[in-house]
């Protein structure tokens, strides 16, 4: 479907993507007024220069992408800001054959769920500093593994070599020998399963159990400019967000997903994501992760300022900037000001606070929004740590 002003969006060939795709193939975006013409980029670096340079309006990001632009970190001088959350969790970690056979060899289970037993056992089986693919220096996959190591063996974050390697080679990577281990948005992982590289050892919600990977990203000044199309973009896939969330539709998301211009790679394998079923090993073990994906339970498109908060203080510590000041700085990339004012007179559930503890909140919780009862899911860090973003130092 087609109809309204048009507004230029790139991707990645991810999962996570789904929110545009939806919006575009299934009408959510004409229903707003809007033609969204998508644009799929090859690395991050290049989507996020698209969007810098003027080439596109809008762009899929990693959630740490605006909060560096905040921060001035990676040579990007355009302020950039996310004014929704397009996709909570979806990452895996995988290993190359030869690990995950050290692994299986002191008795690993690959359960698909311990991150402090799974750590504590790749540290012990490792027999040299790693080699971690990442997709991007800014991005929650490398935050969720410095901090994952980190938390199991004080100093190990910096013992090893986390490297940039684009989601679609991180198969051809590990299968070259030249990563160990990685953390990767799916479909990439299930990739390197299929093509028989690697395992799957975590998912990343086993970390943090309610990370935010990707945003809607807009600059800063186009968002100030123009109000009215921001809102509609985010109206759009808030809506496409609600479809995804809905499981009697996860066959039809798969099949839009797959086709040659979006990820170009069979269903079933793009549909284990949306599933939360992944098959770990080419033995065809397969774990079930109840939200391993989420676009839109639990408030999973409002984009906390604590949870730039946590990405600043991230950032910070690994580049020697003020812990305190980036931190604070750090909030102001996740906007959700414009987001409230996309989405007033929606109906949609919004808290009423625009920060929180993060990692408190250890079962479903109702809490108080501007319109009912609004319940946030579980967003635990696998060691029992709390942040608090009014005392970050």
């Amino acid at each position: 479907m087609s109809g309204g002003e048009t507004l230029r969006a790139v991707f990645l060939p991810l999962v996570d993507a789904a929110p545009l795709i939806i919006a575009a193939e299934l009408g959510f975006a004409a229903e707003e007024g809007i033609e969204l013409e998508l644009q799929k980029a090859p690395s991050w670096s290049v989507a996020r220069d698209l969007i810098a340079l003027r080439q596109v309006e809008l762009a899929h990001l990693l959630a740490p992408i605006p909060v560096a632009s905040q921060l001035r970190l990676g040579g990007n001088a355009v302020p950039l800001c996310a004014v929704m959350v397009m996709s909570v969790n979806g990452t895996v970690i995988g290993l190359s054959n030869a690990l995950a056979g050290r692994l299986r060899a002191v008795g690993h289970p690959f359960d698909f769920a311990d991150a402090r037993a799974a750590g504590q056992a790749l540290l012990a089986v490792a027999e040299r500093p790693l080699r971690i693919g990442v997709p991007f220096p800014f991005s929650m996959h490398a935050e969720l593994v410095r901090f994952w190591l980190e938390a199991i063996a004080p100093g190990a974050s910096g013992r090893h070599l986390v490297k940039t390697v684009p989601p679609p080679r991180m198969s051809e990577a590990i299968s070259a020998g030249e990563i160990d281990m990685f953390c990767v948005g799916e479909p990439w992982g299930s990739i390197t399963v299929e093509n028989g590289t690697g395992e799957l050892l975590l998912p990343g919600c086993a970390i943090w159990s309610f990370a935010p990977e990707k945003v809607l990203s807009v600059r800063e000044d186009w968002a100030t400019d123009h109000p009215d199309r921001v809102g509609r973009a985010v109206r759009a896939l808030w809506r496409a967000g609600r479809w995804l969330a809905n499981p009697s539709n996860h066959t039809a998301a798969s099949e839009i997903l797959a086709r040659a211009r979006y990820l170009d790679l069979p269903a079933d394998v793009v549909d284990r994501a949306l599933s939360g079923r992944l098959t770990i090993s080419n033995r065809g073990e397969v774990r079930s992760v109840p939200g391993f994906v989420e676009f839109h339970e639990g408030a999973a498109t409002f984009p906390w300022r604590s949870q730039a908060a946590w990405i600043g203080q991230g950032l910070a510590r690994r580049t020697s900037l003020p812990v305190g000041p980036a931190t604070e700085a750090a909030k102001a990339a996740f906007r959700s000001d414009i987001y409230r004012r996309a989405m007033a007179g929606t109906g949609a559930l919004l808290p009423g606070a625009s920060e929180k503890v993060e990692g408190a909140v250890t079962r479903e919780t109702s809490v108080a929004s501007e319109s009912g009862a609004l319940v946030l899911c579980p967003d635990g860090f696998f060691d029992g740590t709390v942040f608090d973003p009014s005392f970050a130092d």
